[in-house]
């Protein structure tokens, strides 16, 4: 799925990905390519996004608020105050604070 994550900054993230977690209001939901269509509001916490493993991401400046996992090069998470998703056709838009 195409995953594009924005804040009032900048677009901070705009890429494929292979499965994407989110802090939704009733607790973390995950969501893989082809998944049914959603609009969520989003809470506080972070978002977990496993990069597609056909892609080797250079994160520059402009990605400075997306952190590598430790563990495993290939899950960023990104820590938001509040947002709102929305996921139609295998596209993920994330509006983020």
């Amino acid at each position: 799925m195409f995953l594009e994550i924005v804040t009032p900054e900048a677009i901070l993230f705009s890429s494929e990905v292979d499965s994407l977690s989110v802090p939704g209001l009733n607790g973390e939901f995950q969501m893989l390519n082809n998944h049914a269509p959603i609009v969520s509001v989003l809470k506080e916490g972070t978002i977990y996004i496993h990069i597609h493993s056909q892609i080797n991401l250079e994160l520059d400046d402009l990605h400075g608020k997306l952190i590598p996992d430790e563990a495993d090069d290939k899950i960023l998470t990104l820590a938001i105050n509040s947002g709102t998703l929305e996921l139609n056709d295998n596209k993920a838009i994330i509006l983020a604070d």
